[in-house]
C-alpha cells in the first residue's frame, strides 16, 4: 500500500537536523519499498505491506529516535486518504501561484473533540479563515503563515492532539508523488 508519512518539527530553525538521505535510508531499512523523499521538511513517500497505520507510526517514529536520540512525531495518510483531503478542500480551486503557500494543511494525529473544535474556532480572527475536518485543518492566511497565530504549537494547544502543517503546493507534490 502507498503511504505520505509527514514528520514533525525537523529541520526547523536548526532544530532536530535530519538529511533527508538518510531518513530514505532508514526507511529502507525498516523493509519499505519506492521511498521517495521530498523537500528537506520530512515528507517520506513509500510503499509497505502493512496496512495497519498506527504500526507503521510507532515503528518509524522508534527507528528515528534510537538512529537521532530525539522523539519525531510522525503523521501518516494513504494515498486514498490524500485524495480525499485534497478533494474536500473547502477553499475550492487553488491559485498556486497566489495562494498556494496562503492555503495550507495541517494533519492531525487524531479526529480532535467538537469542544475542542468550537473552542479553536473563537481564536480565528478574519481575514483568517480555518475548517477542521476529521484528522485534517484547512487553513487559509492571507497574511502569510509566519504571521498567524493558528501555527503547529497552537493548534496542539487548542485541540490536544498532535499537529504538522504543509502548505498547499506540498499537498499537491506530495499527492503528484504517490501516483
Amino acid at each position: 500500500m502507498k503511504y505520505i508519512s509527514v514528520l514533525r518539527g525537523i529541520n526547523v530553525s536548526g532544530q532536530k537536523k535530519i538529511n533527508m538521505a538518510d531518513v530514505k535510508s532508514l526507511y529502507e531499512l525498516l523493509g519499505f519499498q519506492d521511498v521517495t523523499t521530498y523537500i528537506q521538511s520530512g515528507n517520506v513517500i513509500f510503499n509497505a505491506y502493512s496496512e495497519d497505520k498506527v504500526e507503521l507510526k510507532k515503528k518509524i517514529e522508534k527507528a528515528i529516535e534510537e538512529k537521532y536520540t530525539f522523539r519525531v512525531p510522525v503523521m501518516i495518510r494513504t494515498h486514498r486518504e490524500i485524495s480525499d483531503i485534497i478533494d474536500k478542500n473547502p477553499f475550492g480551486p487553488i491559485d498556486l501561484v497566489k495562494d498556494g503557500s496562503r492555503v495550507l494543511l495541517t494533519f492531525l494525529s487524531s479526529q480532535p473533540t467538537q469542544d475542542k473544535i468550537s473552542d479553536l474556532q473563537h481564536h480565528v480572527a478574519a481575514p483568517e479563515q480555518l475548517f477542521v475536518m476529521g484528522e485534517e485543518v484547512y487553513l487559509y492566511c492571507p497574511n502569510g503563515y509566519g504571521k498567524s497565530k493558528l501555527s503547529n504549537t497552537f493548534l496542539e494547544k487548542r485541540l490536544g492532539v498532535g499537529a504538522t502543517t504543509r502548505n498547499w503546493k506540498s499537498v499537491l507534490k506530495l499527492y503528484t508523488l504517490s501516483l
